[in-house]
Parts: structure tokens; sequence; C-alpha cells
């Protein structure tokens, strides 16, 4: 047992369930959906993180080995970026949402008919059928997404949650019930990492309209908030929507760490900066451990969770209200 297996999941772990006690806290005073949302998410990453911990203390079993891959492959990512869907509903971000689960549809469908290089062997033996299905029903859920953000902005996070439901609930039975070899666990042999290669191929094939749309739409909603708050500098007119964004993101940085120094700069922007870092180091990180890089999961998940709380407490939104106790008393922060 290696002492960071177990100290940097309970870290993750008593982090995201403070965070998310946090996030909570935030919505029962002002009940804006993306903070609901978001405190689910944060509650699924410390949850998550926890079965990392027990695992990594006291030994794996079944039922532990099928919660972390139900709530860290399907759930973690899914539902932060649906927070971020709700938090940028009045914005055309709807359009970028429906297409990140296009993509993670199609992905489904190309990784369930790849096979092994230089072997007609395929990668997930007996997932054809499930990546055809998934990228069905996701295709029709972006599409859904993207036209109600055409017709009627807010409806589109609506839309993005019901599918997001409907399909958890799927995922979580076939996570159940899915057939897993002897011991009924898998973790990597050098580092003892847990590793999704215990379940079947038609279930770990579903995994991307859930985390790669999730992990999208949280990084880029970040860099998208960032973007609105600070001193721009326009290289392409804003009529090109989201093509204009990213490039004129990058030419109005120079200018960020401008008014940075000089203490002009909306505390918003750093603060969303750090949650976009958080949230694409362990996206990356998991990633690699899908693919044997297991070595870094658990410091990536650490560092994610700690750079997206940094950027909690650097939003001057933090601190408008402090609660004492069960709430009873407010203030406003001094400014």
């Amino acid at each position: 047992m290696s002492v960071l297996n177990v100290a940097l999941p309970l870290g993750s772990s008593v982090l995201s369930l403070a965070f998310a006690a946090l996030v909570f806290d935030q919505w029962w005073q002002r009940r804006h959906a993306f903070q609901l949302v978001w405190a689910i998410g944060l509650l699924w990453y410390g949850i998550s993180a926890g079965t990392e911990f027990l695992g990594g203390a006291f030994g794996w079993t079944e039922g532990l080995y099928r919660a972390w891959y139900l709530i860290g492959a399907f759930f973690v990512a899914a539902y932060l970026g649906a927070g971020t869907i709700y938090l940028l509903a009045k914005t055309r971000f709807g359009y970028f949402a429906g297409v990140t689960v296009l993509i993670g549809g199609l992905l489904s469908l190309l990784f369930s008919h790849l096979d092994a290089k230089g072997t007609t062997t395929p990668i997930y033996p007996g997932a054809g059928t499930a990546g055809t299905i998934a990228f069905a029903i996701a295709t029709a859920g972006g599409i859904a997404i993207i036209a109600a953000t055409a017709v009627r902005r807010p409806v589109a996070a609506h839309i993005a949650m019901a599918v997001l439901v409907v399909g958890s609930a799927a995922v979580a039975y076939m996570t159940i019930t899915a057939p897993l070899p002897a011991p009924g666990w898998a973790v990597d042999p050098a580092t003892h990492v847990p590793v999704g290669s215990g379940f079947p191929g038609y279930l770990r094939v579903l995994t991307g309209p859930f985390n790669i749309a999730g992990a999208l739409c949280l990084v880029f909603g970040a860099i998208y908030s960032a973007y609105v708050y600070m001193p721009k500098r326009r290289v392409l007119p804003a009529r090109l929507g989201v093509l204009a964004i990213i490039p004129n993101f990058f030419a109005s940085l120079p200018g960020a760490i401008r008014a940075l120094f000089r203490g002009e700069l909306n505390s918003r922007v750093p603060a969303t900066l750090l949650i976009a870092l958080g949230a694409f180091i362990p996206g990356v990180t998991s990633g690699l451990n899908r693919f044997g890089v297991t070595w870094s999961f658990f410091l990536g998940e650490f560092l994610g969770v700690v750079l997206i709380f940094a950027g909690f407490l650097v939003s001057e939104e933090v601190f408008r209200t402090f609660r004492f106790g069960l709430g009873l008393r407010q203030r406003r922060a001094e400014s």
C-alpha cells in the first residue's frame, strides 16, 4: 500500500465534500440551479475519491469498485459540466454544449468499432451495439440542446439535465449488473491505482457522452466566463460567436496580465481560469489512466479539486455573504 494512494484520495474526498457543502449553502441562500447541480457534482467527486481512499487503505471489494467506476467515470464531470450549462443558460453556450454531447457520442461509436493496433481484435469486444445506441441517443440529445438554444435558451439546460438524469439511471443499472471477472475489481499491478479494465467493453464505451462532454463544458465554460470579465482585445469580430472567442481570449491575455498587476482585473477572471485549469488536469490524468498511464491519476484528481476550490475562494462572489451557525444571520462583506 502506497501512502500517496491513501493520502491523495483522502485529501480529494475531504476537500470535495467540504466544497460541496459550501456550494450547497450558496444554493440554499440564492436558489440558483447551477449551484445545486455543481454541489451534486462535487458530492460525486468526494464520494468517488472516498472509494479510492477506502480501496487503498483497506482493500478493494466488488461493491466499492462498482461505485468507483459508476461515479467517477460517469457522474463527476457530467454533473459539473451540467452546472456550467445552467450557469451560462442565458448565453449561446448551449450551442457548444450540444456539440460536446455530439462529440462524446461520436467517440463512443468510434471506440466501440476500433480494433487494437495491428490486429483485427476489437479494443472493446462486444461493444458495437452499445456504441451505436450511445451515438444515437447523444445525437438526439445534442441536437435537442442546440435547437433549444436557438429557440429558447434557458430550456437547453433543462434538456441537458433531463438527458443526463435518464442516462445516469441507465448506466447505474448497467454498472451494477455488469459481470466482473474474479476478484471483482482491477488495479494497475505496479501502482495499485484502480483501472476500468475490469468492466465489459459495452459499458466502457458509454463514458464518452458523460465525461468528455462534461469536462469540455466545465473547462470551456470557465474560459468563456473569464473572457467575459477580462479587458478585451478583439482580433476577430464578435459576430463570429464561438469562433471568435478562443483567438480573442488569447489575444486579450497580455492585457489581462497587465491589469492583474495593476490591481484592476476583475477577480472572476483568475477565479475562472483556476477552475478551467482544475477541470483540465484531472481530465487529462483520467484519460491517461484509461490508456494505462496510472501514476498521475490520484495526483491529477487532487490538484484538480484544489485548483477549482482556489478559484471558488478567489471569486468575489464567495465573500458577499457570510453565514453563522445555521444561517440565521447574514451580513455583507466590507468592500
